[in-house]
């Protein structure tokens, strides 16, 4: 049994959280270069960056929810949107706010990452098991 509504929903996050890291990578590049400092540019490049990984990984989410029934590959969406906003949300506000205590949070994106990663992988496995 297939989730197209999921499949939907997670092409269309990775699609939007993509378009707003190009964005975000080419205002990084131009708008900032000259007014952020060399390492928060640095910082910002990265929450651009890691924006980009996980948004394209919101596509491989897509089709395991498309060609799968594992909530895992749900939980995955969802632990990998999370990170987003907060590893690569809490770094755009530390480089363009100055708001250093908000890096206190780009940790738990990473680990919102990675048990992303690892939901994904526990979801291929599981297809690959299950059959």
């Amino acid at each position: 049994m297939t989730h197209p509504t999921r499949s939907f929903l997670f092409a269309f996050l990775g699609a939007l959280f993509a378009a707003t890291s190009v964005a975000a990578g080419a205002f990084g590049a131009h708008a900032l270069k000259t007014i952020l400092d060399p390492p928060m540019l640095a910082v910002y490049e990265t929450a651009a960056r890691y924006q980009m990984y996980h948004a394209l990984s919101l596509f491989v989410v897509a089709w395991l929810c498309r060609e799968t029934n594992n909530r895992w590959a749900l939980k995955a969406g969802w632990l990998l949107c999370v990170g987003i906003l907060l590893f690569s949300g809490s770094l755009y506000i530390v480089a363009l706010a100055g708001i250093k205590w908000m890096g206190a949070l780009t940790p738990l994106g990473g680990v919102s990452f990675i048990a992303g990663w690892i939901c994904i992988a526990w979801t291929a496995w599981r297809a690959e098991h299950d059959q």
